[in-house]
């Protein structure tokens, strides 16, 4: 069905399933590191670490995932049952995640790998279908952009819901005890969360089936090298995530101990810079019209980079109304690639297809979670040790030294990875114009004796 085109409803449902993801994406991006520290009472030191081995594993879970993906198919397709099955589970382990026992430092840490390894598996469950669906949905670029425009847009609700609500929730559910504030607050979005995977399930349809390779691991592996424009993602993914969790995961210290602020003031400076995201995912749709994407994406995340060092030359400790502006239109700038990228990945999977003559996909996705994750966990390991490595004292005044740190690792630290994440963009060349004109057979394959076209789809029945 070329060129399907997505009912508005379904562009809803399909956005619902990010929107859930994103109630642990942005937990771990923007508080659990704050959570850990300050709230449950890790050593930074400790967490660093904690992120470093959960990612460990999520080498071996991601790209496993991927291939079972590939491998097995029920009667509502490829995908979408893995948000019914595993809709449930995943709300409660961000409850756990969340929770504090009465343990002493021992035990307490061996709650956190626990639960933090638990909601990395069922994130890790339902994130590599959620992210592969989009190619079973429509094979229309346009349709793709606009889908993700939505998948964006509500995952950045999330990210909002996230910032303003769980602090303030926190405070008033807590009644002194921010711990228990904390676990009541996030089992709330846990138990959204699931309802959002329920929804995506039920307003989803899988139209499209490609044909999935079933070689073993290591040749499946092997196809996906030959894949540049894949590997280029790869990079920009792993290099991106970790300035954008830097960035994320240090705006809470920056809020509370740069600028001095109390709790509101907390979840005012992290939700400004969620709705400068939001407002970007509608600027982004827009732009994509009339400007080519690859361009935008380079662009915007040079751009961010000049804005980093502008933030943290100009603002002082206290500058309040400073920092929110400049925090404001870094956030919004940053996101403008954000729908370019993850349409980008169904594109280069069907440019591999084109290349060798043989499609790998689940493996593709799951290898781009797998990125994703690796620069979360990349980034958790460098905040715990910058923090321990400039003094930080959980719930103290700051030396000037801890101050400087905070203010680097909001600002030049993950300015730097973007500016790599930009650069990078320049090598990878599957724009609007290159991808018709592979997909109408224009471009010739490497091997034309093996490849089929990446166009060549079967309809569902």
């Amino acid at each position: 069905m070329a060129g399907y085109k997505l009912s508005v409803m379904e562009k809803i449902g399909f956005g619902a399933g990010d929107m859930a993801v994103n109630v642990v994406i942005s937990s771990m991006m923007l508080i659990i590191t704050f959570f850990y520290t300050d709230i449950f009472g890790l050593k930074a030191a400790d967490v660093a670490i904690l992120f470093l081995v959960v990612r460990l594993i999520d080498a071996v879970t991601d790209p496993l995932m991927g291939m079972i993906t590939d491998k097995f198919t029920t009667r509502w397709g490829r995908y979408r049952h893995y948000f019914l099955f595993m809709a449930i589970p995943f709300g409660v382990s961000v409850f756990l995640t969340f929770s504090t026992p009465d343990l002493d430092y021992n035990g307490k840490l061996v709650w956190a790998y626990a639960t933090y390894i638990f909601v990395t598996l069922m994130f890790t469950a339902v994130t590599i279908p959620y992210i592969s669906i989009i190619g079973v949905l429509t094979d229309c670029p346009k349709e793709r952009l606009s889908a993700n425009g939505y998948r964006l847009f509500f995952a950045k609700i999330a990210a909002f819901l996230v910032t303003i609500i769980v602090p303030v929730l926190a405070a008033q559910w807590g009644e002194g005890q921010l711990a228990a504030g904390y676990q009541a607050a996030m089992g709330l979005m846990g138990a959204m969360a699931s309802l959002l995977f329920l929804f995506c399930f039920f307003n989803t349809t899988e139209r499209l089936q490609h044909q999935v390779e079933t070689k073993p691991f290591f040749s499946q592996l092997k196809l996906l090298l030959k894949n540049d424009q894949w590997l280029i993602l790869c990079a920009v993914c792993v290099t991106g995530t970790i300035g954008y969790v830097i960035r994320g995961s240090v705006a809470a210290y920056y809020a509370k101990y740069y600028l001095g602020g109390d709790a509101a003031l907390l979840s005012a400076f992290l939700s400004t810079g969620v709705v400068a995201a939001i407002l970007a995912m509608v600027a982004s749709t827009w732009i994509t019209k009339h400007y080519c994407k690859v361009k935008l994406f380079r662009t915007s995340q040079i751009v961010v980079a000049v804005l980093s060092v502008l933030l943290f030359v100009l603002v002082k400790p206290g500058d309040i109304w400073l920092a929110f502006v400049l925090y404001f239109l870094l956030s919004f700038v940053v996101d403008l690639h954000a729908p370019v990228f993850w349409s980008a990945i169904a594109e280069a999977v069907d440019y591999g297809e084109h290349k060798t003559g043989q499609r790998v996909s689940g493996l593709a996705f799951g290898g781009i979670s797998f990125c994703q994750k690796a620069g979360m966990g990349i980034a958790g390991f460098v905040v715990g040790s910058l923090l321990t490595f400039f003094d930080y004292q959980p719930d103290q005044v700051q030396s000037e030294f801890s101050l400087l740190g905070i203010a680097l690792m909001l600002s030049v630290i993950p300015g730097f990875f973007h500016l790599l994440m930009g650069l990078l963009m320049y090598k990878y060349k599957i724009t609007d114009s290159f991808y018709q004109d592979m997909v109408a057979g224009q471009i010739q394959s490497p091997k034309p004796d093996q490849a089929s076209p990446a166009s060549q789809l079967v309809n569902a029945k």
